[in-house]
């Protein structure tokens, strides 16, 4: 095909798209089922994970609980047994340790069968400046937020591309694509993450491997206790967010396929500026949201959590 008919046939499906997704604003795509589907969520003792486990058990999933907190574990087991779910499996798996995750997750094969839906939401954060953040708490928060991302998707997405069917969700963070002040490692962490499951979604379509979704969440600070202490700004435009609202918005964007996520939807509009105006400008933007002093009371989640 030549350059000018493949420039044409672009701007076609570009104007099909576009008029795709303003149809969308206004009619939402039907939610998909997820009942017997079986889906692993890491860090589900705590926030976001627990709420997720819950709201997945309500509509007949299949439960495989990940976390090193064997507390919350057994109490997320209980609160999605409450709620309806079928099967729960809770496993202690350190997500930071590639040959735990292999082992665990061999595990899980043998135990349950083949997981269809993978949510990477296990997280932490150090909240200090990058020279005052100890070497272990760097290393811990890349292999944590990022390298557990990989280490999970080599022992379950092969199975998925058998069969053609599959989602992986990426609870990522709004510090994924800007840079905040004493967020370093957390932002490369998140950053990376954020570019892994786009990278991993292309080469799903490269595959023709179009059973396979992938959804990335980037939200604002959730008051889940990970984030205590830090501050915004200006709450009316990037207010600090409730965790049941949030997790109601993932599912949503899960059961409708949806490829990324951003929370509140003022960020849509934020990041498109970012990646258009100068550099000065975004600089400019930032400071006047906040970015350079969120984290300046910050304390973080209590060891009791």
């Amino acid at each position: 095909m030549n350059f000018f008919l493949e420039l044409f046939k672009v701007l076609g499906l570009t104007t099909y798209y576009m008029l795709e997704s303003l149809v969308f604003l206004f009619v939402p795509k039907r939610k998909k089922s997820v009942s017997g589907e079986i889906v692993l969520i890491t860090g589900a003792g705590s926030g976001i994970g627990r709420l997720l486990s819950i709201k997945f058990a309500k509509l007949g999933a299949t439960l495989v609980l990940w976390d090193i907190n064997q507390e919350g574990l057994h109490e997320t087991s209980r609160l999605a047994g409450e709620n309806g779910a079928v099967k729960v499996h809770a496993y202690i798996c350190d997500c930071s340790k590639r040959q735990e995750v292999y082992r665990v997750a061999d595990q899980v094969k043998k135990e349950v069968g083949d997981v269809s839906i993978l949510v990477n939401n296990a997280g932490i954060v150090t909240g200090k400046r990058f020279i005052e953040s100890p070497d272990s708490l760097v290393e811990k928060t890349m292999q944590v937020n990022t390298m557990a991302h990989f280490w999970t998707c080599k022992a379950f997405l092969p199975a998925m591309i058998a069969s053609n069917h599959g989602h992986l969700v990426s609870i990522a963070s709004s510090a994924g694509l800007i840079g905040v002040n004493r967020l370093a490692d957390y932002c490369a962490s998140k950053f990376a993450a954020v570019g892994f499951a786009e990278s991993i979604d292309v080469e799903m379509r490269s595959l023709g491997k179009t059973g396979i979704k992938t959804t990335t969440v980037c939200p604002y600070f959730i008051n889940t206790g990970m984030f205590d202490g830090a501050q915004t700004k200006w709450s009316r435009v990037l207010p600090v967010l409730e965790p049941e609202y949030v997790a109601e918005k993932i599912m949503t964007a899960i059961r409708r396929d949806q490829e990324i996520l951003f929370i509140p939807r003022s960020l849509y509009v934020f990041f498109a500026l970012k990646n258009i105006l100068p550099v000065k400008i975004s600089v400019l933007l930032a400071e006047f949201v906040g970015a350079y002093n969120l984290m300046d009371n910050f304390k973080g989640r209590g060891k009791k959590d």
